[in-house]
């Protein structure tokens, strides 16, 4: 039996999760348990998500047993987006401004879940999240720029578009020191690798475009793009010389 039947297994033998969650969390520790995640977030129902997600920053801080639970609930609301629950979607764009990065990363996850079964909705509604928020755009980033959902060119392609745009966006911020841009930017300091894997010919060209766009903030994400192994194993020509010569 999978270490993730042995999770399935347990939860459907207790009547409360909570103890056994927390003492399962991995947490704290630098990863939590997201195997137990997954299968929470598989078993679970609203009001358990709900329940859940109502941990605050305050109840439930960075790297504490009950951030897990907290993490858990994201992750299943994102279970019952993919099964056709539309408020969903709004509940989690809440979530994707928490402070704790794990919840943001539940977020991410939450979403790759409508994309595996609907990824033209996800596309629809990550375009309308790359207009908004620092961390909204963030979200949407990460959320799409996940190898398995980008199988098929034409969705790989609007990946690439939306990544385009988060890019330009990025120009006229003045305070480079926000916090939430730091953490778009370290979001897409390899959001734009998976997409260019994905679609080699049109990514390249407009990762080009951005290599040699004079803001220095975008010229770190794309240099940092470049040090990605996956990048390497594409095509290590192309990536030696815009090494070459973005640190030339």
């Amino acid at each position: 039996m999978s270490k993730a039947n042995d999770y399935r297994a347990k939860l459907r033998s207790l009547a409360v999760w909570d103890t056994y969650l927390l003492a399962e969390s991995g947490l704290p520790g630098p990863r939590g348990n997201l195997e137990l995640a997954q299968v929470v977030a598989d078993e679970g129902d609203l009001e358990l998500f709900q329940r859940y997600t109502g941990y605050t920053v305050d109840q439930a801080p960075v790297n504490s047993p009950y951030e897990f639970l907290a993490f858990c609930g994201v992750v299943g609301l994102g279970r019952l987006l993919a099964e056709g629950d539309p408020r969903m979607l709004p509940l989690l764009q809440k979530h994707a401004a928490d402070p704790r990065w794990r919840i943001r990363e539940a977020v991410a996850m939450a979403l790759q879940r409508l994309g595996e079964v609907d990824m033209d909705q996800l596309l629809s509604a990550m375009r309308a999240w790359s207009q908004g928020s620092l961390l909204e755009q963030r979200a949407a980033a990460a959320a799409l720029c996940e190898p398995k959902l980008l199988g098929q060119a034409n969705h790989a392609h609007a990946v690439l578009q939306i990544l385009d745009g988060i890019t330009a966006s990025l120009d006229p911020i003045p305070n480079r020191r926000d916090p939430d841009f730091l953490t778009l930017r370290k979001g897409l300091a390899y959001c734009w690798s998976v997409a260019v894997v994905a679609l080699p010919a049109e990514g390249q060209a407009l990762m080009e475009k951005w290599l040699v766009n004079p803001d220095k903030d975008i010229q770190w994400i794309m240099r940092e793009n470049l040090k990605k192994a996956r990048l390497a194993r594409l095509d290590a020509v192309w990536v030696k010389h815009w090494r070459s010569s973005v640190n030339g």
